[in-house]
């Protein structure tokens, strides 16, 4: 699978959530969340820091109980059926999770072993992904010496030694340089690949737009906006229409007559000489067809005429009023008190 041609999945859900409520006091950490996520694909769940992404990771793989609300995992209820679901399911948080003391076979067996795989069945599945994920020369080593991409790499390792049909992520690629960080995408964009089902919350808009088919808004509790990237940013509007002429010397002119026929908006045309092209903010199909057709009558030859959808970190912006910011999404302490079991 290439990162420009996501899965799309089968057509069965494998994650349902209705009216999901979360309370911590007067917090409403989540306030009535709806969610639905199609086997084989992967669900983006962005919000600003305090949404409650986190919060609803906890709940989906069993880690706190919600207030109110139902969901089921690949079949399984998260309050009535906890044991049954965590042996299909994945976890992989903000930060790496393995122990540094062992080495990276040794964290690997040891959680097949607390998964109750035989011992012969665990050291098989433990030497397999270290291979799959590239850490056999390093598999002996403690995992104190790792680099923070090969640790991410054996925390997605360690997440997969069940074989699970549903992968959390939950900010997986924090803090890590962008080169690590292309290569956490190649390992999920694998497991997908493989029919694994993913839920990944995240800030980075670069890593929602290259790995998510849909996407989930989630501001204070409440799911605010869902639907597929392409989908989402054409509700959000603001299409611009980016003309170049072949002469770059018609720019300012260009602009400058489209403005005075009153055709371009109230932010009217502007010039990118570093592209030379002329912009126009288009609010309507009418107005783009007298853009046009008003550039056609002036006889002006083109080198390309284009529409531009507003970049995922604007469609962020304009639904939540926040620009992404670091990864940080708090969960109040008393959430300790409340893991189910």
């Amino acid at each position: 699978m290439t990162r420009t041609d996501k899965q799309t999945g089968g057509t069965g859900s494998a994650v349902t959530v209705r009216g999901l409520v979360k309370h911590y006091g007067e917090t409403r950490a989540l306030d009535g969340v709806d969610l639905d996520v199609r086997e084989g694909t992967v669900m983006g769940v962005l919000g600003p820091n305090g949404a409650g992404k986190t919060t609803l990771v906890r709940i989906l793989s069993t880690l706190l109980a919600p207030t109110a609300g139902q969901a089921t995992v690949a079949g399984y209820d998260v309050v009535r059926q906890p044991r049954q679901l965590r042996r299909v399911i994945g976890l992989t948080g903000q930060y790496a999770s393995v122990d540094e003391k062992l080495s990276g076979w040794e964290n690997l067996y040891l959680i097949g072993r607390l998964l109750d795989l035989p011992r012969k069945q665990a050291r098989a599945r433990a030497d397999e992904l270290l291979e799959r994920f590239s850490l056999t020369e390093a598999a002996r080593r403690p995992a104190a010496t790792y680099s923070g991409g090969m640790r991410r790499r054996l925390d997605l390792a360690a997440s997969m030694i069940g074989r699970p049909a549903v992968l959390y992520l939950d900010e997986p690629t924090t803090g890590l340089d962008p080169r690590t960080r292309n290569e956490v995408w190649d390992e999920v964009e694998r497991l997908v690949g493989d029919g694994v089902t993913v839920l990944l919350t995240t800030q980075y808009m670069e890593e929602a737009e290259q790995l998510a088919s849909e996407l989930t808004v989630v501001d204070r509790g409440k799911v605010i906006a869902s639907g597929g990237i392409e989908e989402l940013k054409a509700k959000v509007g603001g299409r611009t229409l980016r003309i170049r002429p072949a002469d770059p010397s018609r720019l300012r002119p260009l602009a400058g007559a489209l403005d005075e026929l009153g055709i371009t908006g109230p932010a009217g045309a502007t010039v990118d000489a570093g592209r030379e092209a002329v912009l126009v903010p288009i609010l309507s199909d009418e107005q783009l067809t007298a853009v046009v057709g008003a550039v056609t009558a002036r006889g002006i030859t083109l080198s390309s005429l284009t529409t531009e959808l507003p970049s995922l970190d604007e469609v962020f912006l304009s639904l939540t009023g926040h620009r992404a910011s670091a990864p940080q999404d708090t969960v109040p302490v008393d959430a300790r008190e409340e893991v189910a079991v």
